[in-house]
């Protein structure tokens, strides 16, 4: 089994799990929007790498194939 996608080491650069941008440039209001009600995240917030999703009924995994797997209910409630 994958680990859990952890956030990245303090100081080190995250990215938007989203769009993969840079989280220090740009807004990304939108993107938090998105995540936060429907979507899954689409890119690995500590390399900005896309990641591999699957939804289904009551929730959603994204893998990342160098920090594991994360999973979710946003927006399947």
């Amino acid at each position: 089994m994958s680990a859990v996608v952890e956030p990245p080491a303090a100081g080190a650069q995250s990215f938007c799990a989203w769009c993969g941008g840079a989280r220090a440039e740009g807004d990304h209001a939108g993107c938090e929007r998105r995540l936060a009600t429907v979507d899954p995240p689409r890119h690995c917030p500590v390399c900005a790498r896309r990641m591999v999703v699957q939804v289904d009924p009551v929730g959603w995994t994204a893998r990342c194939s160098r920090h594991g797997e994360s999973a979710g209910t946003n927006g399947f409630a």
